[in-house]
């Protein structure tokens, strides 16, 4: 155990652990780091010091020492509509530097990593990949949904019909009111639970674990066996990077292409691989979802709130209509492959019990996750779209785009800051039609927020909804929904081409050929070495703007961020 040889050699060790209560019979047992999220920052980490305190027991119970560690992740939806979501992406990064910071200074013999959100998740696996001990992540879990079933996605669309006149302020206030009635993660297929199943599909948490509702007891037996499971996965020295291969990428990405997963996952996937020393572009998950079954009656795309996922089955259901197209040779961190942990499922009553739970609320396990042959649709839920104005990339995540929208020759509409955008979309001087394009959003730019309010200022508008297009160099929440096409790539503060355009010109967007492409200006279409010669003009005199920040983190981050389509982590 690295614990006992760090005893060896630094005699301080051992008086220092003592001070804060181990005894010495403690000290020669194997020691195990319980890192998590938790603090007062919002639903989905307030709860998790409770599964810490049962992790920690656990490992007492099976012979281990832990030590508890922090480091709080932030909020995305609180951090809205302001310059806070700046730091959201940032955070991520910062995280997963404390998880390397925590284990590198006192290394330990295995970690049992506790978190639930957009970022948090994310961060916990980049830091399993990066310090490689023997790791068990646990995730939060899940809220409930409020009354009729209100979840906090729906908020924005009832923001934006407050501001319009069309629902009173009292009404605004009720929903409010309601849509977070306890912990966990937000309800929806959102980036949180979206990177919960991320988890689990990638063998790092136990079977049928991802996403449990935060109130059901499930989740802190769950917190316990990882207790118990890392300290066995310590006594063979089986560590993350032994079991996580590409292979488990490409089941995790078939995964996500069942549940149409958050497009946040195009940052994460790419930053967790790297840490894997795994090289897993955009490309890759582009070819994946192609032909892909998407399976997930989940909203924002479907129609029910994520606590049901696990009433139906949660991540082995769904691995197991994908069963023919997974690699089920995978190791994970039961000590068993990814098909032996599934024939395992189905003999212990693990199916029977879901069955239960989702006769509690009148549904079969086929009204949440679709059979393989019943899929609600065969092109995967993501695409990534190339052409003069991304030519490195851009994401969409097509499920929840309307069809007419698939193809479409639009007007550009350019704003250098969301909040300008958004200002024009709730003044209705955005008219069907229009391509309206944020763009100096990205990592180099503000740190990549989410464009939530504008997208969901679009989508609740009937008019708009399924007429225009939302393009930007930064990035959506998981919640939201229309024709908005995110992670444009070279972006704008690097001199890529959504930098040069200008009122007038003509985007053409074609998801079936993956194309976003400038063919026009001035409202007139022009053959593209035309449109070549235009865009050379604009890059010769455009300037690279001053920096948005000047000193700490987020200078940090900004300065050092690669591109979307890598990550958009720091290099």
């Amino acid at each position: 155990m690295i614990s006992q040889d760090i005893r060896a050699i630094a005699p301080e060790q051992d008086p220092l652990r003592m001070g804060m209560g181990w005894t010495a019979a403690d000290l020669s047992k194997p020691q195990i780091m319980v890192e998590s999220t938790f603090g007062d920052s919002h639903p989905g980490s307030a709860h998790l010091l409770s599964l810490v305190e049962e992790a920690v027991a656990a490992v007492a119970q099976s012979g281990g020492k832990a030590a508890r560690y922090f480091a709080t992740d932030i909020c995305d939806g609180m951090a809205q509509g302001h310059d806070g979501m700046n730091y959201s992406l940032a955070s991520r990064d910062m995280i997963a530097g404390m998880i390397e910071i925590h284990a590198g200074a006192t290394p330990f013999d295995g970690g049992v990593f506790i978190a639930s959100c957009d970022k948090a998740v994310p961060a916990h696996l980049m830091g399993i990949g990066r310090v490689n001990m023997p790791s068990v992540l646990v995730t939060g879990g899940v809220m409930d949904a409020g009354p009729d079933l209100l979840t906090l996605e729906q908020i924005g669309i009832y923001a934006a019909q407050c501001a319009r006149g069309e629902i009173t302020p009292e009404k605004l206030e009720w929903y409010k009111q309601h849509a977070c009635p306890g912990c966990g993660a937000c309800s929806f297929m959102g980036t949180a639970s979206t990177m919960q199943i991320m988890g689990e599909a990638l063998g790092l948490m136990l079977p049928g674990t991802a996403l449990l509702p935060a109130s059901d007891p499930l989740l802190a037996q769950a917190a316990r066996d990882a207790g118990r499971q890392v300290l066995r996965l310590a006594e063979q020295g089986l560590r993350p990077r032994d079991m996580v291969t590409r292979k488990s990428f490409e089941n995790a990405v078939m995964v996500h292409a069942a549940i149409s997963g958050s497009t946040n996952s195009l940052l994460h996937i790419p930053a967790i691989a790297k840490e894997f020393g795994i090289d897993f572009d955009a490309e890759l998950f582009d070819r994946l979802h192609r032909g892909a079954h998407y399976l997930l009656d989940i909203r924002p795309a479907g129609r029910w709130p994520a606590q049901y996922f696990s009433y139906a089955g949660g991540v082995p259901r769904v691995m197991e209509q994908l069963r023919s197209v997974l690699h089920q040779d995978v190791m994970t961190v039961t000590g068993r492959t990814l098909g032996e942990n599934l024939d395992e499922l189905k003999q212990n009553g693990y199916y029977d019990r879901c069955d239960h739970a989702c006769a509690k609320v009148g549904l079969r396990w086929q009204d949440i996750i679709r059979p393989y042959g019943e899929a609600l649709g065969t092109d995967g839920a993501v695409a990534i779209l190339r052409g003069n104005l991304a030519p490195d990339g851009a994401v969409i995540k097509h499920t929840a785009c309307p069809r007419e929208m698939f193809r479409a020759t639009l007007r550009a509409r350019p704003f250098d800051r969301e909040e300008d955008a958004l200002a024009a979309v709730l003044a209705h001087q955005v008219q069907p039609g229009d391509a309206v394009i944020i763009r100096y959003e990205g990592p180099k730019g503000s740190g990549m927020p989410e464009m939530f309010y504008t997208s969901e200022a679009i989508s609740s508008d009937p008019a708009l909804g399924r007429s225009i297009a939302l393009i930007t160099d930064g990035r959506f929440s998981g919640a939201s929904t229309g024709p908005s096409i995110g992670h444009v790539s070279p972006e704008a503060a690097e001199g890529g081409p959504i930098a040069l355009v200008k009122e007038g010109d003509l985007i053409r967007i074609d998801i079936p050929a993956r194309r976003l492409e400038i063919v026009g200006v001035a409202g007139q279409e022009l053959p593209p070495e035309a449109v070549a010669a235009v865009l050379a003009e604009r890059k010769a005199v455009w300037k690279k703007p001053e920096g948005k920040y000047s000193r700490g983190v987020m200078k940090l981050f900004t300065e050092n961020a690669a591109s979307p389509m890598q990550g958009g982590g720091m290099e």
